[in-house]
């Protein structure tokens, strides 16, 4: 069978038939159905860490800044750094993992940028 065959047999649309299909067939419409607010506006912060589980003692403290990422404070081999990482949620165990976008800087590294941050806040538009 050839193309024009089969663009032949194709079924007249007709305005009489029962089942049209639905009637929102396009893309929502802008605007429809917004919530308020922003879904990724985090918590106000605090000074405390932020303990996902009971066991604060196996816990190593961390801080939300929103939309999956954290600021944590934890041990590798003996030497103590912060990290702040993006974070994802596996689909197949459904747990919380800390992604590769993120960086891990030493207490050394971390002082510095403490020392320089009012630089930076007053670098910003």
């Amino acid at each position: 069978m050839s193309r024009q065959d089969k663009n032949k047999e194709k079924r007249p649309l007709s305005s009489d038939e029962s089942d049209s299909g639905p009637d929102d067939r396009g893309p929502a419409p802008k605007g429809a159905k917004k919530e308020k607010g922003n879904p990724y506006k985090s918590k106000p912060m605090t000074s405390k860490p932020v303990s996902k589980s009971s066991r604060d003692e196996d816990e190593e403290p961390s801080w939300d800044l929103g939309k999956n990422k954290w600021v944590k404070v934890r041990q590798f081999k003996g030497t103590t750094y912060i990290d702040i990482r993006e974070y994802y949620v596996d689909k197949d165990t459904m747990e919380t993992r800390p992604g590769k976008k993120g960086i891990s800087l030493n207490c050394q590294q971390y002082q510095k940028l403490k020392e320089i941050m009012d630089d930076v806040d007053h670098a910003l538009p």
